[in-house]
């Protein structure tokens, strides 16, 4: 693995998670790489990754020399992983790129990365909450927006979260740089 993996000299300050190593592909030094949203297009356009152990503070750099998306995986082959037991040995890593490698997304397209913290309101200018997160249900992205609901009644205060389809229908606007969604939602749905 020391020939796959090199100490991280610089760690670029918008380095964002997308994946992690999920096991070896095949016999000739391959990996897996299991997206945490989408189809890894940030893994498949950038030309090293930076790989992480779950807890531990360094980064390594690995070069990638082949990448192609799998069945919702992205399957990858790096400098000086030439085995099967050289692939295993990243089993578990956690894969992190620049946000500055991602391709430039189309006027109508977002990162996930880019929607999550963002406030979310109505159109009535009613906050909903702010995004923490996304899920893919197959068919469209859901937007998980939390929220917090007063104390009433007796009862404490406590954080709740709205599931707002990503869609037209129900997104007006997304404003990446103000870090501003206006959802066609109510409050009480």
């Amino acid at each position: 693995m020391s020939q796959v993996l090199a100490p991280a000299a610089e760690v670029p300050d918008d380095l964002v998670e997308l994946g992690y190593i999920g096991d070896a592909y095949g016999i000739q030094g391959w990996i897996k790489v299991q997206p945490h949203g989408g189809d890894g297009e940030g893994l498949l356009t950038a030309e090293s990754w930076y790989l992480q152990r779950p807890g531990d503070t360094t980064f390594s750099t690995a070069e990638v020399l082949q990448s192609r998306g799998h069945s919702g995986t992205v399957v990858a082959h790096l400098r000086g992983s030439d085995s099967r037991t050289s692939a295993e040995a990243l089993k578990g890593f956690q894969v992190w790129v620049p946000r500055s490698a991602f391709p430039t997304a189309d006027e109508d397209e977002f990162y996930w990365v880019d929607l999550i913290g963002a406030q979310v309101t109505n159109l009535q200018d009613e906050s909903l909450g702010k995004v923490v997160g996304l899920l893919d249900n197959g068919v469209h992205t859901v937007l998980r927006v939390a929220y917090d609901v007063p104390a009433a009644d007796g009862k404490p205060a406590k954080a709740a979260e709205r599931l707002i389809p990503f869609v037209g229908q129900y997104v007006q606007t997304v404003d990446t740089e103000a870090g501003r969604i206006v959802a066609d939602w109510g409050l009480d749905y």
